[in-house]
């Protein structure tokens, strides 16, 4: 299979709609492990409907338009495809119930050559349906490693992307390990993203794994947890806290049943750096992140949730 930059880059992917509830919102937080201490309030307000809130990241999850590299007219071969960056910006809070559109489109093809893959970047914004505001936009980066050697590929050199600025060298401010569920992937696609490679012991074999790998985006989710473990909870007695934007690299798979450590660096105000690691094998999965904490939009504590009272 060869991909066609003409072809691909006027490719209409279909709008998609989502009805959200709180049980998306529900399956979502345990698909990234949230919910295994009964005890832990904070965990909970993300897996018990009562003052139910949402997940920062689950935003890469809303009005998702499906696998749609899969269809065999894209010429992508999809069991060698993987996600190599997120970016997600949150406009408002992420709603509990609300009828969503996502219009995704791709931004640019680069072609690293026939032995090296192409990169494929999209951004997703996804609005109300009701009020037309954006809820939040969405950048990705997907490393289609048997698909180089694009046709048609124009003459002109291609804008990158800003690098991403390295993490420092001292000692994490903050240092989360996090068990992953060995039934992880199982559940995380539960939330929309179907692909094989991550329930498929087969599949996962002809993409070069031994097993099943995690979402990428599972991990991502993660790493987010990580953060607002260390910085958001508990809240400011008087303002709340949360994730306004984060990005990151995937730099290697992760397996179910393994421990994600988050490593968390205080940048500036309101700016953190972070990466992630897995200690058994000893590598770095996802590295070059970014996140803005900020106060959250509707920051109105309830002192006696917080307390346990």
């Amino acid at each position: 299979m060869t991909i066609d930059y003409r072809k691909l880059m006027h490719w209409k992917i279909p709008v998609a709609r989502q009805h959200i509830q709180p049980r998306d919102c529900i399956l979502y937080a345990l698909g990234i492990g949230l919910g295994a201490d009964p005890f832990d309030h904070d965990e909970l307000r993300y897996v018990y409907e009562e003052n139910l809130r949402v997940l920062p990241t689950m935003a890469t999850v809303l009005a998702y338009p499906g696998f749609w590299m899969k269809l065999p007219e894209i010429g992508i071969d999809w069991t060698r495809v993987v996600h190599a960056e997120q970016q997600v910006v949150l406009h408002k809070p992420l709603p509990v119930c609300a009828h969503l559109i996502g219009d995704t489109r791709i931004v640019d093809i680069v072609d690293k050559g026939p032995d090296k893959g192409a990169l494929i970047y999209q951004e997703r914004v996804v609005t109300e349906e009701d009020s037309g505001e954006p809820v939040c936009t969405l950048r990705m980066t997907t490393m289609c490693r048997s698909d180089g050697g694009v046709l048609g590929m124009p003459s002109t050199p291609h804008t990158s992307p800003a690098a991403s600025a390295p993490l420092p060298t001292t000692t994490a401010d903050f240092c989360i390990d996090l068990p992953i569920l060995p039934q992880a992937a199982l559940i995380y696609r539960l939330s929309g993203d179907s692909n094989p490679l991550h329930a498929d012991p087969e599949v996962a074999r002809r993409a070069g794994f031994s097993r099943p790998i995690l979402h990428g985006l599972c991990t991502f989710g993660m790493a987010a947890h990580a953060i607002l473990r260390a910085l958001c909870w508990p809240p400011d007695p008087v303002v709340r806290l949360d994730i306004k934007s984060i990005g990151a690299r995937f730099s290697a798979p992760v397996f179910p049943g393994e421990t994600l450590r988050t490593e968390i660096w205080r940048i500036d105000a309101g700016r953190i750096g972070f990466r992630c690691s897995v200690p058994q094998r000893d590598v770095v999965v996802l590295n070059c992140g970014t996140a803005e904490i900020a106060p959250h939009a509707d920051a109105k504590i309830d002192k006696d949730i917080h307390h346990g009272a």
